[in-house]
């Protein structure tokens, strides 16, 4: 075993990173894959014809994360990481058999409310802090929130063509095999955690009111309730503005999805490698705001939206790598299933809401004002992100690593 001095990352770290990252990705794989096709085969289904609906069976998992990442967080922190995390991943398997045997939307949605009751986020996040030391956890915080953003495009490219094998209900089964080969990474493959943080328990004001962890917490609502709701309005806008079959869209996604990966990657090695986290971070959020004023004012064109598309992609994916990096510097060790409960849990609303939104507004007013209150909100996001502090600099090794990362935000929200 390596001294805590060590700037190498052991072979249990790397093991830790790349297991718990796959299992992150095959639980969100299943989560991904139904935004590209699923507002179009709804109409196919009783209760489709109504948006509201459709946006509310894409989100409706993120009502229950919502519930339910904060419980398993501190569950997590008081039973063990890995017993949460297996019960989690049974319940996510369990709601993608009703959601793949129901027989229309109000079946659905209860499938999808079922799979968000598996809310492993904070625990397999907080399982990851407890199996690398403070010099490494940025690294592997950076590859669980990388592993995101890559099945999140993998899904946009993979789910047109199953959609077109399979149909939905195959791809519903396709998560709950996903779900249970997880299951088998945390039983055979992640190591086994050290135990709890000694010392006195952390009170929850203390993590729910601490004004770091609020600004990003915020963050993850804005990026994720912009990424559910304009997927409720893309689809439809690529079939009208391109004549592009639904089973075609891969065509868009996986040239742009690999050029948006060409473009995050040096953007992430100047953050890290050249201490540039802030500029990175705002230009990302700066682009999100771009995205929904390209997709709102070209929503009409097809090579529009093919641009507005590679803007997100390219900002979602810095931003799925960066903020979890940045709260696993701010938590506090004792508490940090509860604080990445709070983050996740935001994140979860986002989702909900974003569905919900999407599916509203597309109904009663247009796409066109999906993508005002998109951008309006990541403005919002870019205003309270400017007064973000740089993180401090990393020595790698010694006291200076393990110590508390003060000064990353303002303490204000």
């Amino acid at each position: 075993m390596l001294s805590p001095t060590s700037d190498a990352m052991s072979r249990d770290e790397k093991r830790a990173g790349a297991s718990l990252a796959s299992i992150f990705a095959l639980r969100m794989l299943g989560l991904f894959l139904i935004l590209p096709v699923f507002a179009e085969h709804a109409r196919h289904i009783p209760g489709g014809e109504n948006l509201t609906l459709v946006g509310l069976a894409m989100g409706a998992y993120g009502l229950t994360q919502a519930l339910f990442q904060i419980p398993y967080g501190m569950a997590s922190d008081r039973w063990g990481r890995k017993p949460v995390i297996i019960v989690g991943l049974l319940l996510f398997a369990l709601g993608s058999a009703v959601a793949a045997l129901a027989p229309d939307m109000l079946w659905t949605i209860i499938g999808r409310v079922i799979q968000g009751a598996g809310a492993i986020s904070a625990a397999v996040t907080a399982l990851a802090a407890d199996l690398t030391r403070d010099q490494h956890r940025t690294k592997v915080m950076a590859m669980i929130g990388s592993s995101i953003g890559v099945v999140f495009a993998v899904s946009l490219v993979a789910a047109p063509l199953l959609y077109s094998v399979v149909g939905m209900a195959g791809i519903f089964w396709l998560t709950a095999i996903l779900a249970l080969a997880a299951i088998g990474l945390v039983t055979n493959v992640v190591p086994t955690p050290p135990p709890p943080h000694p010392g006195p328990k952390v009170p929850f004001s203390e993590v729910l009111l601490n004004g770091q962890l609020m600004r990003l917490n915020f963050g993850i609502f804005t990026l994720h309730l912009c990424q559910m709701a304009m997927f409720v309005a893309v689809p439809g806008l690529l079939i009208k503005s391109g004549d592009l079959a639904l089973a075609s869209h891969w065509k868009v996604y996986l040239p742009v999805v690999l050029v948006s990966f060409t473009l995050m990657v040096p953007a992430i090695i100047i953050a890290e490698k050249r201490q540039k986290m802030k500029p990175i971070f705002l230009m990302a959020v700066a682009l999100l705001v771009l995205t929904q004023a390209v997709l709102g004012l070209g929503r009409e064109s097809f090579v529009a939206l093919v641009a507005g598309l590679l803007i997100f992609f390219t900002a979602f994916n810095i931003l799925e790598a960066s903020l979890p990096s940045l709260i696993s510097r701010v938590a506090p060790p004792r508490a940090k299933g509860a604080a990445l409960g709070v983050y996740n849990t935001t994140q979860a609303i986002g989702l909900f809401l974003g569905g919900a939104l999407g599916g509203w507004l597309s109904q009663n007013i247009g796409s066109g004002a999906v993508f005002i209150a998109c951008g309006g909100l990541a403005l919002t996001w870019l205003a309270i992100a400017a007064g973000m502090q740089p993180p401090p600099l990393r020595s790698g090794q010694g006291a200076a690593a393990n110590a508390p990362a003060h000064g990353i935000l303002n303490d204000k929200p």
